[in-house]
Protein backbone atom coordinates (compact mmCIF):
# COMPACT_ATOMS: atom_id res chain seq x y z
CA UNK A 1 0.00 0.00 0.00
CA UNK A 2 0.76 3.69 -0.62
CA UNK A 3 1.83 4.30 3.17
CA UNK A 4 4.41 1.52 3.89
CA UNK A 5 7.46 3.17 4.32
CA UNK A 6 10.99 2.13 5.89
CA UNK A 7 14.10 0.74 4.90
CA UNK A 8 13.37 -2.75 3.50
CA UNK A 9 9.93 -1.20 2.00
CA UNK A 10 12.52 1.74 -0.11
CA UNK A 11 14.56 -1.58 -0.81
CA UNK A 12 11.95 -3.53 -2.21
CA UNK A 13 10.11 -1.11 -4.40
CA UNK A 14 13.91 -0.08 -5.63
CA UNK A 15 14.65 -3.46 -6.57
CA UNK A 16 11.42 -3.90 -8.47
CA UNK A 17 11.31 -0.86 -10.30
CA UNK A 18 15.08 -1.74 -11.22
CA UNK A 19 14.14 -5.84 -12.10
CA UNK A 20 10.75 -4.23 -14.40
CA UNK A 21 8.42 -5.62 -12.18
CA UNK A 22 5.39 -4.96 -10.83
CA UNK A 23 5.21 -5.14 -7.24
CA UNK A 24 2.44 -4.32 -4.88
CA UNK A 25 2.61 -4.30 -1.28
CA UNK A 26 0.47 -5.42 1.53
CA UNK A 27 0.87 -5.84 5.75
CA UNK A 28 -1.04 -8.47 7.90
CA UNK A 29 -0.78 -10.49 10.57
CA UNK A 30 2.46 -13.15 10.35
CA UNK A 31 0.00 -16.24 9.74
CA UNK A 32 -1.81 -14.79 7.40
CA UNK A 33 0.96 -13.65 5.20
CA UNK A 34 2.98 -17.16 5.21
CA UNK A 35 -0.59 -18.72 3.87
CA UNK A 36 -0.76 -16.03 1.51
CA UNK A 37 2.54 -16.84 0.09
CA UNK A 38 2.01 -19.93 0.29
CA UNK A 39 -0.69 -20.06 -2.41
CA UNK A 40 -0.28 -17.03 -4.31
CA UNK A 41 2.47 -17.24 -6.86
CA UNK A 42 5.55 -14.33 -7.22
CA UNK A 43 4.96 -13.76 -3.47
CA UNK A 44 7.67 -12.58 -1.00
CA UNK A 45 7.84 -11.98 2.91
CA UNK A 46 9.85 -9.71 4.48
CA UNK A 47 11.72 -8.81 6.59
CA UNK A 48 12.97 -12.28 7.79
CA UNK A 49 15.69 -13.35 10.09
CA UNK A 50 17.67 -16.35 8.28
CA UNK A 51 17.72 -19.23 10.82
CA UNK A 52 18.72 -22.92 9.93
CA UNK A 53 15.27 -23.92 10.97
CA UNK A 54 13.98 -21.74 8.11
CA UNK A 55 16.54 -22.35 5.52
CA UNK A 56 14.15 -24.51 3.82
CA UNK A 57 10.92 -22.69 4.00
CA UNK A 58 12.19 -20.35 1.71
CA UNK A 59 14.11 -19.58 -1.37
CA UNK A 60 16.18 -16.52 0.11
CA UNK A 61 17.28 -13.20 -1.35
CA UNK A 62 19.31 -10.71 0.58
CA UNK A 63 20.97 -9.99 3.05
CA UNK A 64 18.61 -6.85 3.36
CA UNK A 65 20.49 -5.66 6.53
CA UNK A 66 22.44 -6.76 9.73
CA UNK A 67 19.69 -7.72 12.63
CA UNK A 68 21.43 -5.85 15.52
CA UNK A 69 19.64 -5.71 18.67
CA UNK A 70 21.73 -2.83 21.06
CA UNK A 71 21.53 -1.81 24.08
CA UNK A 72 21.38 2.25 24.09
CA UNK A 73 21.58 5.07 26.33
CA UNK A 74 20.85 8.54 25.77
CA UNK A 75 23.99 10.36 24.54
CA UNK A 76 23.29 13.24 27.01
CA UNK A 77 24.17 10.52 29.43
CA UNK A 78 28.01 9.50 29.03
CA UNK A 79 28.35 8.22 33.05
CA UNK A 80 26.31 5.17 31.70
CA UNK A 81 29.16 2.98 30.48
CA UNK A 82 28.07 -0.98 31.75
CA UNK A 83 31.24 -2.92 30.65
CA UNK A 84 28.78 -6.34 30.22
CA UNK A 85 25.70 -7.63 30.48
CA UNK A 86 25.76 -8.71 34.21
CA UNK A 87 26.68 -4.67 34.70
CA UNK A 88 22.95 -3.74 33.65
CA UNK A 89 21.95 -5.24 37.48
CA UNK A 90 22.66 -1.70 38.99
CA UNK A 91 20.47 0.29 36.42
CA UNK A 92 17.03 0.42 34.83
CA UNK A 93 17.15 -1.20 31.31
CA UNK A 94 14.03 -0.92 29.45
CA UNK A 95 13.00 -4.23 27.40
CA UNK A 96 9.70 -5.25 26.13
CA UNK A 97 8.11 -7.95 28.49
CA UNK A 98 7.99 -11.55 26.95
CA UNK A 99 10.22 -10.60 24.02
CA UNK A 100 13.04 -12.77 22.82
CA UNK A 101 15.53 -9.89 24.85
CA UNK A 102 14.54 -10.18 27.86
CA UNK A 103 14.57 -13.86 27.98
CA UNK A 104 17.93 -13.65 26.92
CA UNK A 105 19.00 -10.95 29.37
CA UNK A 106 17.33 -13.10 31.77
CA UNK A 107 18.86 -16.37 30.53
CA UNK A 108 22.51 -13.95 31.32
CA UNK A 109 21.58 -13.66 34.81
CA UNK A 110 19.56 -10.58 35.67
CA UNK A 111 16.05 -10.83 37.94
CA UNK A 112 12.78 -9.36 36.41
CA UNK A 113 12.63 -7.07 39.21
CA UNK A 114 16.42 -5.53 37.22
CA UNK A 115 14.74 -4.75 34.17
CA UNK A 116 12.07 -2.03 33.60
CA UNK A 117 9.83 -4.66 31.75
CA UNK A 118 7.15 -2.82 29.46
CA UNK A 119 5.04 -2.94 26.73
CA UNK A 120 6.33 -2.06 23.61
CA UNK A 121 9.35 -0.23 22.31
CA UNK A 122 7.26 3.10 21.63
CA UNK A 123 6.47 2.53 25.36
CA UNK A 124 10.00 2.23 26.87
CA UNK A 125 11.64 4.65 24.62
CA UNK A 126 9.37 7.67 25.88
CA UNK A 127 10.25 6.75 29.85
CA UNK A 128 13.81 6.82 28.78
CA UNK A 129 13.62 10.15 26.89
CA UNK A 130 11.59 11.21 29.79
CA UNK A 131 14.52 10.00 32.34
CA UNK A 132 12.37 7.54 33.74
CA UNK A 133 14.98 4.41 32.82
CA UNK A 134 18.90 4.35 32.03
CA UNK A 135 18.85 1.99 29.26
CA UNK A 136 17.05 0.34 26.33
CA UNK A 137 17.39 -2.62 24.40
CA UNK A 138 16.13 -1.87 20.74
CA UNK A 139 16.50 -3.25 17.38
CA UNK A 140 18.77 -0.62 15.40
CA UNK A 141 15.57 -0.26 12.99
CA UNK A 142 13.25 0.15 15.39
CA UNK A 143 15.39 2.70 17.27
CA UNK A 144 15.61 4.66 14.02
CA UNK A 145 12.16 4.49 13.74
CA UNK A 146 10.64 5.81 16.69
CA UNK A 147 13.36 8.17 17.22
CA UNK A 148 11.60 9.75 13.39
CA UNK A 149 8.44 9.45 15.12
CA UNK A 150 9.88 11.75 17.79
CA UNK A 151 11.59 14.18 14.76
CA UNK A 152 14.62 13.28 17.29
CA UNK A 153 17.88 11.86 15.14
CA UNK A 154 19.72 8.62 15.80
CA UNK A 155 22.27 10.43 17.21
CA UNK A 156 20.08 11.24 20.51
CA UNK A 157 20.88 7.62 20.97
CA UNK A 158 24.04 6.05 21.39
CA UNK A 159 24.76 2.11 21.47
CA UNK A 160 26.46 0.92 24.61
CA UNK A 161 26.68 -3.36 24.63
CA UNK A 162 25.59 -5.41 21.69
CA UNK A 163 22.87 -8.00 22.93
CA UNK A 164 22.40 -10.10 19.51
CA UNK A 165 23.89 -9.35 15.92
CA UNK A 166 24.64 -12.74 14.99
CA UNK A 167 21.85 -12.72 11.84
CA UNK A 168 20.40 -10.95 9.25
CA UNK A 169 17.39 -9.76 7.44
CA UNK A 170 16.71 -11.16 4.42
CA UNK A 171 13.42 -11.86 1.62
CA UNK A 172 11.72 -14.82 1.53
CA UNK A 173 10.21 -16.09 -1.20
CA UNK A 174 7.83 -19.17 -0.99
CA UNK A 175 9.99 -22.85 -2.10
CA UNK A 176 8.25 -23.23 -5.63
CA UNK A 177 8.76 -20.05 -6.71
CA UNK A 178 10.65 -19.59 -10.27
CA UNK A 179 14.13 -19.88 -9.64
CA UNK A 180 14.82 -17.35 -12.41
CA UNK A 181 13.03 -15.32 -10.58
CA UNK A 182 14.94 -15.48 -7.33
CA UNK A 183 18.09 -15.62 -9.14
CA UNK A 184 16.77 -11.99 -11.21
CA UNK A 185 16.27 -10.37 -7.40
CA UNK A 186 19.58 -11.31 -6.34
CA UNK A 187 21.19 -9.81 -9.33
CA UNK A 188 19.20 -6.56 -8.56
CA UNK A 189 20.34 -6.34 -5.07
CA UNK A 190 23.58 -7.43 -5.78
CA UNK A 191 23.95 -4.36 -8.37
CA UNK A 192 22.32 -1.88 -6.05
CA UNK A 193 24.84 -2.61 -3.51
CA UNK A 194 27.62 -1.93 -5.68
CA UNK A 195 26.40 1.17 -7.36
CA UNK A 196 26.20 2.70 -4.03
CA UNK A 197 22.22 3.61 -4.50
CA UNK A 198 21.60 0.76 -1.37
CA UNK A 199 23.96 2.96 0.66
CA UNK A 200 22.52 5.97 0.01
CA UNK A 201 18.86 4.46 0.76
CA UNK A 202 20.27 3.63 4.02
CA UNK A 203 21.76 6.61 5.32
CA UNK A 204 18.01 8.02 4.47
CA UNK A 205 17.07 5.63 7.34
CA UNK A 206 19.73 5.26 9.54
CA UNK A 207 21.99 8.35 9.65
Amino acid sequence: KGHTRGFSVGLLRLMAREAGLPLEIRVMPWQRAMQSAATQPNSLLFSLTRTPERESQFQWVGPISPRRILIYRLTRRPELQPAHLQALAGLKTGVVRDSASARQLLAEGLREDQLELGLDDATNLRKLLAGRMDLIVLLDWAAAWHLHQHKLPMRTLTPVLPLDTARSYWFGLPPDTDPALVKRLQEVLDKLRRDGRYEALRKRYFD
